[in-house]
């Protein structure tokens, strides 16, 4: 092992110069593929590696640098500011001027930049001073500048899966130059399996998890037990989910979707998914009111007061029993009549209302509890509704004066919205009716 004086992780330590050592990526780096084009021409442009953390974009770019025969820099934007692009970007051109050669630059966890310095990227990218790469986990649409993204090409890394994982932990347990060979730890297949499984695509989480493992089983003739590898994954292993970022919008995407297709199976998966990632239970809970009005609404009235009252079950019992009532109300929500009527139509009264401005109440919808509005004609004209037949002045107008009736909510032919599209539709034939008693068009 390296001295203490002289640590590095696992994972910078067996890091590969090379892709005969990188694993996964097989989209980007199969044959005819983009990045493998790239690296055969060994001519580079600016890019944005986007991807979970461990699927090695900062190795990938280091790759690329190497292979191009450029100088390789990298910057993280965690602790740099503009000072240290500046910098860098002063080597850039020392290294040009004395070699002739391009420069690599990495700027790790870019989307930690704001704005203002993504910008001053801009004039060395636009003239070719460096060659950005950014390495980022969140998602460039939102995170990164137009400016910045209309000179750059973004290649999207997805999480290594088993096999390439196992050959991670595989290679790091083999070698004795830099990584773990040389104090011939002993892990079976099954253990080694395990923690593959338990890293969720991360190789770098795996490596850390695997170097910690090791440490523990030096005083027991350095074999990693199942016992040791327990200790080691207690908290929970690895999950991608970032309360906040792509995965998060991701995943809720996925739930309400789910909840939308009538999948209890799928939406039960998400939601627990979520938990544990860590997701704030109660923001469950505003979602599953949102899809009982947008995609259930009239159908099953009983979706809201079900919603709801998973919600207040959950803020007065919290975990775990909160997370049952609302697991009971993800399943009645599934499984509900779906219709979004209700979504639709307050959508377009939505428009109507921003379109047409602030058009006046007709006189006879108004209140009138002063003599002065009696005397101006307020409520003059209007009919009680209670006390026509069945309830329901025919032929009434409720819309203001000069405006076209409107129908914007139509119910669906499912669930309580059949009924309720039946009493409508009667409630239409009376105004017909009123229309050819009266001769009046309103």
């Amino acid at each position: 092992m390296t001295e203490a004086t002289d640590y590095r992780p696992l994972a910078d330590r067996i890091r590969p110069s090379d892709l005969d050592g990188f694993f996964g990526q097989a989209h980007l780096l199969g044959v005819g593929k983009p990045m493998q084009q790239i690296l055969d021409s060994a001519r580079l442009h600016s890019m944005v590696l986007w991807g979970p953390p461990g699927t090695g974009k900062t190795t990938l770019a280091r790759i690329l640098a190497s292979r191009s025969k450029a100088q390789f820099l990298s910057v993280s934007a965690v602790l740099a500011g503009v000072k240290e692009i500046r910098r860098a970007v002063d080597q850039a051109n020392a290294y040009r001027e004395q070699h002739g050669r391009d420069t690599v630059l990495l700027i790790d966890e870019v989307h930690r930049f704001n704005k203002s310095q993504q910008d001053a990227f801009l004039p060395w990218v636009e003239d070719g001073t460096v060659i950005f790469v950014g390495a980022t986990t969140e998602n460039p649409s939102f995170e990164l500048n137009n400016a910045l993204l209309s000179r750059v090409r973004v290649y999207v890394l997805k999480p290594l899966d088993l096999k390439d994982i196992r050959k991670v932990i595989d290679r790091a347990l083999a070698d004795e130059t830099h990584g773990l060979g040389e104090m011939h730890p002993q892990m079976s297949d099954e253990l080694r399996d395990r923690l593959a499984a338990a890293v969720d695509g991360d190789a770098r989480a795996a490596l850390n998890l695997l170097e910690l493992a090791t440490s523990l089983a030096s005083d027991e003739g350095c074999v990693i037990t199942s016992a040791i590898l327990l200790s080691v994954l207690s908290g929970g292993g690895v999950r991608r989910f970032d309360k906040g970022g792509e995965y998060f919008y991701d995943q809720i995407s996925a739930l309400h979707k789910a909840v939308r297709g009538s999948d209890p199976d799928a939406a039960l998966y998400w939601f627990a998914r979520m938990l544990d990632g860590g997701c704030d239970p109660l923001y469950i809970a505003r979602r599953l009111v949102r899809i009982a009005s947008e995609d259930i609404g009239n159908a099953d009235p009983r979706a809201l007061r079900i919603a709801l009252d998973g919600w207040d079950t959950q803020a007065r019992l919290g975990s775990p029993e909160g997370e049952l009532a609302l697991a009971q109300a993800l399943v009645y929500l599934a499984c509900a009549a779906k219709s979004n009527a209700v979504y639709k139509a307050f959508g377009e009264a939505m428009e109507d209302a921003r379109a047409r401005g602030s058009l006046e109440v007709p006189l006879h919808l108004r209140n009138k509890p002063t003599r002065l509005m009696r005397d101006l004609g307020y409520g003059k004209g209007y009919r009680y509704a209670h006390d026509e037949p069945e309830g329901y002045a025919a032929g009434e107008h409720y819309f203001p004066d000069g405006m076209e009736k409107r129908q914007y909510y139509q119910p669906v032919a499912r669930g309580l919205e059949i009924r309720i599209a039946e009493k409508l539709a009667h409630l239409r034939d009376l105004d017909k009716q009123h229309r050819k008693l009266t001769g009046k068009d309103s």
